[in-house]
Parts: C-alpha cells; sequence; structure tokens
C-alpha cells in the first residue's frame, strides 16, 4: 500500500526539486502553494528559497512583508520517496489579509501524478499541520472551474461560504471554511493507513 507524508524542504532534494518545477513548465501547469520556490525558475536559487521559507515561519518578519506566516512540505510518496506534491501551511492570517484574498492552504500535485486522489490524501496532512499550529477554522479557496480541488476541498469538509471573482487574478473563486478538528476526526478512518504523521501528534 502506498503511503505518504510531509517533509520539509532540504538542500538534500535540491535537484529533485528543480525537477519536479520543470515538470510544470513541460506541461504549461499552473504552479500554487510552493511558498515561493517557483521563483527558483525566475531567478532564485534553491538556497534562496530555503532561507526565505525558514524567514516566513517568523510571525514578525511574514507581517513586515505583508504576508502571513507559513511552513512548506513537499508531499512524498514513501514506495518510491518521489515528491508528489507541494503545500503551504498558513497560520495567524490578519482578518485584513483574509479579506484581500488570504487563504490558509495552497498546494498543488505534479501534472504527471494527478488524478489520483493524492490531493486529498495532501489536504488531510495539511488539516493535521494547521492543527499543529492551532488554527481551528480555516479559509480555502479554488477557481470555480478546478474540479479536482473544489472535490478534494469538499470531501475533507469544505463548506462553501461564497463564490466571487478573486481580485489577485480575476478568477471566479469559490471559498470554503473548513472545521479543523471536525475534518481530522471524520477522516480518521479514510487516511489513517494512506499517511505518516509526527507520532507526538495528537489526533482529536
Amino acid at each position: 500500500m502506498e503511503k505518504f507524508y510531509l517533509e520539509e524542504p532540504t538542500i538534500e532534494r535540491k535537484n529533485e526539486a528543480f525537477e519536479y518545477l520543470n515538470e510544470f513548465v513541460r506541461f504549461d501547469s499552473e504552479l500554487n502553494g510552493t511558498g515561493s520556490m517557483d521563483k527558483c525558475l525566475d531567478g532564485w536559487t534553491y538556497e534562496e528559497f530555503l532561507i526565505e521559507m525558514e524567514k516566513r515561519k517568523d510571525k514578525d518578519y511574514a507581517y513586515s512583508i505583508n504576508r502571513c506566516p507559513s511552513k512548506t512540505f513537499f508531499l512524498i510518496r514513501k514506495n518510491d520517496n518521489k515528491i508528489i506534491g507541494m503545500i503551504n501551511i498558513r497560520y495567524d492570517i490578519s482578518q485584513e489579509l483574509l479579506e484581500k484574498g488570504a487563504s490558509h492552504i495552497g498546494y498543488n500535485i505534479r501534472p504527471t501524478e494527478r488524478q489520483k486522489g493524492y490531493n486529498k490524501i495532501q489536504l488531510y496532512l495539511g488539516l493535521l499541520e494547521e492543527q499543529k499550529v492551532g488554527e481551528k477554522r480555516i479559509l480555502l479557496d479554488c477557481t470555480v472551474d478546478n474540479i479536482g480541488s473544489n472535490k478534494s476541498i469538499i470531501s475533507l469538509g469544505g463548506i462553501l461560504e461564497k463564490t466571487e471573482i478573486d481580485e489577485n487574478d480575476n478568477k471566479l473563486t469559490n471559498y470554503y471554511w473548513i472545521d479543523v478538528d471536525k475534518a481530522i476526526s471524520e477522516n480518521l478512518e479514510v487516511y489513517s493507513s494512506l499517511v505518516i504523521i509526527d507520532p507526538q501528534l495528537k489526533i482529536k
């Protein structure tokens, strides 16, 4: 059985990270939830990304650049040690940023691994990370035409709040709220055999 876990990017994954990014380029696919690793396609070094990723965990630094604190992870398939996706976990989001369209989780699955249910697994792991940082209720968004992402969010307990144009990209977007503890508890039986989690984490 395939198993998955979240792993923070490290220098040891540098070559794999670039191979991951380049797959999106080859498929002309949009990149989200990379915690700015996509900037490595526009001049950043991977080392600069790692430094920035660490800095954004700090609330004061994140707020100083008009961002919210965040943590970035690779989704790793244990069976072949392959990067399957990426997820950016955001927390302590100010009301001002929420009103400007910020959301608690951004994520992606590499083009060659889509339509296999992996994004639901990644989102479940993301909810566990949100629980770790104390978030009880999180906001997620995705474009109306992203059928797969909408299904993933709904399957993990997403309740549609509104549908409107996102001012950041001018796309019609659905906004969902998820009760973190409830979603984790209700989906534990589904995902417990598929994920590897921090043994210190207490699932409520």
